[in-house]
């Protein structure tokens, strides 16, 4: 009988506690896929009591993730405790050092030390694998670091996050506030009590960080993303991009430039014929730019226990049957520093929503600044309400109104300059709404 492929699994979460399941559904497959039975023989968690719906007497139980990963009992450690220092740091270097591979889903850990983790990895002769730290059971680190090996990426974005595309789904299908959504969203649980990490973008900015070292060669810099998050998008915000053909995304975009790397992360109009624009609810996508292939997207659940778990099992069948090299698709010394492309020279359309008094010149002050820093506008639209209007056909009550204008392609820093100047003129009332334009 051939020699066992041993696992120890760290959490024993809703992803952990599918793992087991998964790996014990598909024993017979995944032995004659490996050549060899994979088996999860120790775990850890925070309790041994808590009930997962899993027979735990058949495993060793370690009260200790760092000795876990440092058994004699287990070839392989998957990590799937969170955060990116405390216990989970510990134990994956306690693992990598004593010649154990890795398996995580870890993206805050990955964002923050994936390089030198990754150079651990090298130095002991160990694997590291991560898909599952990126858009779920979408296998998008295999398809950037194998199956895009003979094309040079131009540039990548996707919906990372499905918290976010699930609330921007339903404010738009339902016609609900943000917070409303939120709220929803909680309730079901896919959103945190505090949901600032995914709500603020830092989750799709740790993940857009580990794309964009696959795809250009780079050490990962996840202080080089831009990040903005979705709590500003308001329901006429919605409402205009669909009236102008659009749908707000909150995408990760990380792509090649004259001047570097630009890595962002923020809300963004996508077209609405677009193939990103048609993913709604929590489910991410990712399209990846190359000069081969020209252009795919993959499209799939971005979280849950099975998804997640797919993804995780994968890796660990990966490396029952050998398959290994460099973490990030080449030797950690072999991965350059990028220059950061700066946001302000970012080159494209914006809307721009401006709340002003609803007086003769408003509007023309705005269109002149926006003329005065060289930007063309492609639209603009004034709504006043309907209440309003009766009350005053002329336009002269002063009470707020929303001036909307799409710009063509112009850089960052003119629309924040335009924008600063119409702020001074004393027309505006709210703070700006300024979002990006992707288009196809």
């Amino acid at each position: 009988m051939a020699q066992v492929f041993r696992i120890g699994i760290a959490g024993l979460g809703t992803v952990g506690a599918s793992a087991v399941r998964i790996l014990d559904r598909q024993a017979d497959r995944l032995e004659a896929s490996c050549g060899q039975p994979v088996r999860v023989t120790a775990v850890t968690a925070r309790s041994r009591g808590k009930e997962r719906g899993l027979d735990l007497d058949r495993f060793a139980w370690l009260d200790d993730p760092v000795a876990l990963a440092t058994s004699t009992e287990i070839d392989c450690f998957v990590e799937l405790i969170g955060g990116e220092d405390g216990v989970a740091k510990a134990a994956v270097e306690a693992a990598l050092g004593a010649g154990k591979h890795v398996v995580t889903a870890n993206k805050a850990l990955l964002a923050r030390h994936g390089t030198k983790l990754a150079a651990l990895a090298e130095k002991n002769g160990v694997t590291l694998q991560f898909e599952a730290a990126v858009a779920g059971g979408i296998p998008i680190i295999k398809t950037l670091r194998e199956a895009l090996a003979g094309n040079e990426v131009s540039h990548l974005f996707g919906i990372l996050n499905g918290t976010c595309n699930y609330i921007l789904s339903r404010m738009e299908d339902e016609g609900l506030a943000f917070e409303a959504c939120l709220a929803e969203a909680q309730r079901l649980g896919y959103a945190e009590a505090d949901p600032t990490f995914d709500i603020g973008g830092f989750d799709s900015a740790h993940k857009l960080a580990i794309l964009t070292s696959l795809a250009f060669g780079t050490a990962i810099d996840a202080e080089a993303v831009h990040v903005e998050g979705i709590s500003s998008i308001s329901s006429i915000d919605i409402r205009m991009a669909r009236e102008l053909g659009y749908r707000i995304k909150l995408l990760g975009v990380a792509e090649r430039t004259p001047t570097g790397i630009e890595q962002r992360v923020h809300p963004t109009m996508v077209p609405l014929s677009s193939a990103i624009a048609q993913v709604m609810g929590v489910t991410n996508a990712v399209t990846v730019a190359a000069d081969a292939v020209r252009e795919i997207t993959l499209i799939g659940p971005g979280a849950g226990g099975d998804a997640t778990a797919s993804a995780v099992v994968a890796d660990i069948a990966d490396i029952a049957r050998g398959v290994g090299g460099a973490p990030f698709g080449r030797p950690t010394t072999a991965l350059r520093k990028a220059e950061r492309a700066p946001m302000q020279r970012h080159h494209g359309g914006y809307y721009v929503r401006l709340t002003v008094h609803d007086r003769p010149g408003a509007a023309a002050s705005i269109v002149n600044r926006f003329a005065q820093a060289d930007i063309s506008l492609e639209s603009i639209v004034q709504h006043r309400s309907e209440d309003a209007a009766a009350r005053d056909p002329a336009g002269r009550s002063g009470a707020p109104v929303p001036v909307v204008l799409i710009t063509y392609a112009t850089t960052e820093a003119a629309v924040r300059a335009a924008i600063d100047q119409a702020l001074g003129d004393g027309y505006v009332v709210e703070a700006p709404q300024v979002i990006r334009i992707e288009r196809e």
